[in-house]
Formats: C-alpha cells, structure tokens, sequence
C-alpha cells in the first residue's frame, strides 16, 4: 500500500471523528445547584434625597401691587414599605391609593424620602382698578338741568365789582332729575380768553354758596384779572365745559355776565384832571359851526323872498 493512501485515510478519520457529538459529563454537584431553586437575600433600602422646594409669600393689602417675602422651609415625607410578591410588585401611595407593577423577582422593601431644600420669589401685581358706572337715561323731552341766580338777582342791573373785594354768588339748581356729586365755579373773560377758577370739587348743595376773595386771587395770579366783563359758569366737575346737555343733568350753565374794575389811588380834588372836561374838543367846534351856517343861510334865504315878494 502506497504511503499517500495512508495519509489521505488518517486525515479524513481524523475529520469524522472531530464532528462527532460526544456526551460531555457534569459533575454531580453542578446538576444539584442547577436543580435547586435560588435564594436571593433580603434588602433593606434606604433612599435619601434632597431638593429645594419651599415657597412662601406674603401678599400686601393693596390691590394694586403685592410682594412676596423668601422664606426657608423643609419638608419631609415618609414614604410607606414598597412590597414585591412573585412577579408583581405594589406599592402603596401616602394618600391610601396602590399601585401594582410587574417584576420577574420577588422582593420587599422600606424606604424614606426627605425633601429639603429652600426657595425665593416674587409675586408682584400692579394695575389699575376700573369701575363700570351705569348712566341712567330719561326722557329725552326733559329739559336739561340749569341754575337760577339767587345773588347776585339775574334780573337786576349789571353788577360791578371791585378787584380786591369779595364776592358773593348764590344760586339753585332747576329740572334736576341727577344731581351731580361735585361743581366746578368759573369766570371766563373774551377780552384774553382767560377762564378764572373760582372754585373747584364743590360738593353739591340744593342751594350753592361760594364766596371769592378776588384781592388774594389777584396776588398770585398768573394772569391778572383786567378791568372788563365776565362771564360765570357753573358745570358738573366729572363733565367737561363743553360737554352737550343732557336730559335730567346739569348742563354748562354761563347766562350770567358781570364786570370787574382796579381800584385807583386817591387824589384831592384840587389835583384832579378830567380830561373831557377843559375845552371844547374839535369836533364839538365843527358841529357848532355847521349848525350856526344853516340857521343863518335859512335866515337870509327868507328874508329876501319876503323881500321879492313884497309881504313886508
């Protein structure tokens, strides 16, 4: 027999016997351990943790702003046992609810949690506060409502005061069927296109009185009071002068007119000058001259047509 016959055949018995499944042996001892259930050892966890959590604030008594003051607090909560059983495990939450999970491995175990920690803010509010008033309507054929003058008398003569003196204004109220909370009390004059404030936020009198020191007015005064006619006006202060009138409510009142002169130094009568009194002004002169020339032409155009006419 050839010497590479035998090689091939040792090499190819060698590969068949490799390939062969031959039954591994284990030991006695790792087919117990494989049998027996596995114990695992009870464990006792404690978890701790930590957080900031604490807020306080202190609110303020006005409604428009408020600010929170930081506080430190801490707070700790105890969290009941966490039981497994089997491969379920349920927990039971502070408020008395539970809740089961699934597991592969039976375990128990207690637990606590503490949440400390400290926290600051801020809590401020700012605004403004608006209130809806409701506006009562009447019938539109009611006059509006206006202001009678008690003093001085409407009806009387114009009234002339003296800038330094006091003055007093009365009067009443007509056709109101609201009456407003508080009045405004001007004086208005053309002659600048001054308004005057003689009163303002007067609360509201069935009969209104107002006394007006024009002396201390005039003292400090930004604009002097002139030596002219005013006018008064009497209007609800929540409305503007010129708002329209409605009915029911006090309109705009500015019927009455009065006048205003400054005081002049006194002077003797043996100093004193009228300047319209000494002489006949020019055009005085000129008028007597015209009426003496026409009487004198009449005179003389009659007496020559008596003449001609032989009456005399």
């Amino acid at each position: 027999m050839r010497t590479s016959t035998i090689l091939a055949a040792a090499t190819a018995f060698a590969a068949a016997s490799s390939a062969w499944p031959w039954i591994k042996r284990e030991p006695a001892e790792a087919l117990r351990r494989d049998s027996e259930p596995e114990l695992v050892e009870r464990q006792d966890a404690t978890t701790k943790t930590s957080f900031n959590l604490s807020f306080s604030t202190t609110p303020t008594d006005t409604p428009e702003s408020s600010t929170a003051d930081p506080t430190n607090t801490d707070q700790t909560e105890t969290l009941p046992p966490l039981t497994s059983t089997g491969g379920d495990s349920t927990a039971t939450n502070r408020d008395g609810s539970s809740a089961t999970t699934g597991g592969s491995s039976g375990s128990s175990g207690t637990g606590t949690a503490r949440q400390t920690g400290t926290a600051t803010g801020t809590n401020r509010r700012t605004g403004t506060q608006t209130t809806n008033t409701a506006v009562t309507s009447y019938d539109p054929r009611l006059p509006a409502g206006g202001v009678s003058m008690i003093t001085p008398n409407a009806m009387s003569p114009a009234s002339y005061y003296k800038i330094a003196d006091y003055i007093t204004f009365a009067w009443n109220y007509t056709s109101l069927s609201a009456t407003p909370s508080y009045i405004d009390i001007l004086a208005s004059c053309s002659a600048n296109q001054a308004t005057y404030t003689i009163s303002m936020n007067q609360t509201f009198q069935p009969t209104q009185t107002i006394l007006w020191d024009t002396g201390a007015y005039q003292s400090n005064a930004t604009i002097p009071l002139l030596t002219e006619k005013y006018t008064l006006i009497i209007h609800d202060a929540a409305k503007d002068v010129t708002a329209a009138p409605a009915a029911g409510y006090l309109g705009t009142y500015s019927q009455f007119t009065f006048g205003m002169y400054s005081p002049q130094a006194y002077t003797p009568l043996s100093d004193f000058v009228c300047a319209t009194c000494n002489g006949v002004s020019t055009l005085e002169r000129q008028t007597w001259a015209v009426l003496l020339g026409v009487v004198g032409v009449t005179v003389l155009s009659f007496g020559w047509f008596t003449g001609v006419a032989g009456i005399f």
